[in-house]
Order: structure tokens, then C-alpha cells, then sequence
């Protein structure tokens, strides 16, 4: 794993910091949606990690959506103890994160960001996230996420 982008090195640092091995999947023609990371590694759409990054009250969140659902605004400002939820800009995102929008994985933020997992991802076995650029994901079991990324579990589904 000498040649990977900066990013996924970064990602993969991340997890060896706090315990976790991260084995980076490439994937040449990208994973920027969740459609197309299911797609290209052939799992089910529930089963990718969407990196979402919102302003709630002003304060940069990062949701962690399964594939197969949209988030819910409201939701995730109540479960972040806020009333307004907006989405920021690409300059935003990758400001608070260091990470591009389609690249943004659950761990090695630019800052430390509070977490929120929708609980549908609790479901499997193994879940994929991005890991850092369009075209690189990793898996993770759904516990390790929670644990990696200092998440709380709660309801974010429309």
C-alpha cells in the first residue's frame, strides 16, 4: 500500500490510530454515488456508507446515511440537539473534513466532527465507505464504525 492518493493514506492512518485496519478497494471508473459504489463492488445499496456533511445551528456535522435512504434534515438537527439543518458547498465540506464530496470517509476529519449513523446500517455484516477520493472505498462492520468514528446511533431516515 505504497502508492496510494494522500487522502486514502490519510484514511488509512486514521483507522491504524484508533485500531482498525483498513484495506482500501480502488475502483477506476469511481464510487462517487452510493448507486455506483454498490454497483462497482457488488453489494447491496443499503450496504454503502453515505458521508454527509451538514450545518446544524451553524455547527459541521457529519451524517453516516445507508445507500438506501435519504436523510431527514429535521432529524439530524434534533439529533444534534439544533433546529436548523442546511447542507454546505464543496468548499465547506472540504474544509471541515480535507476530503472532496463523493470522497468524504467516517473517519480522519481536517477537524473533529460529531457523528450521527443511521441504525439501517446495523443491519449488516459489513458495510462500504469512502476512503478518501471518488474512486476508493473500504469495509468496515457496522460495530467498528460506531466505535471508529465516535458515532451515536439514531433515526436519520425520511
Amino acid at each position: 500500500m505504497t502508492d496510494l492518493h494522500p487522502n486514502v493514506r490519510r484514511v488509512v492512518d486514521a483507522g491504524a490510530a484508533v485500531g482498525l485496519e483498513i484495506t482500501p478497494v480502488r475502483f477506476a471508473d469511481g464510487t462517487k454515488t452510493a448507486a455506483d459504489a454498490a454497483a462497482a463492488i457488488g453489494v447491496e445499496l443499503g450496504q454503502i456508507v453515505k458521508s454527509l456533511i451538514f450545518a446544524v445551528d451553524g455547527e459541521i456535522v457529519l451524517a453516516c446515511v445507508s445507500g438506501a435512504n435519504q436523510l431527514d434534515e429535521r432529524k439530524l438537527a434534533a439529533a444534534a440537539g439544533g433546529t436548523r439543518c442546511k447542507r454546505v458547498d464543496a468548499d465547506r465540506v472540504r474544509e471541515a473534513t480535507g476530503y472532496p464530496i463523493g470522497g468524504v470517509p467516517p473517519i480522519g476529519h481536517a477537524t473533529e466532527l460529531r457523528v450521527f449513523i443511521d441504525p439501517d446500517l446495523m443491519a449488516f455484516g459489513e458495510v462500504w465507505a469512502a476512503a478518501g477520493t471518488w474512486h476508493d472505498v473500504f469495509a468496515i462492520a457496522p460495530a467498528e464504525l460506531v466505535r471508529v468514528s465516535g458515532g451515536t446511533v439514531t433515526d436519520l431516515k425520511r
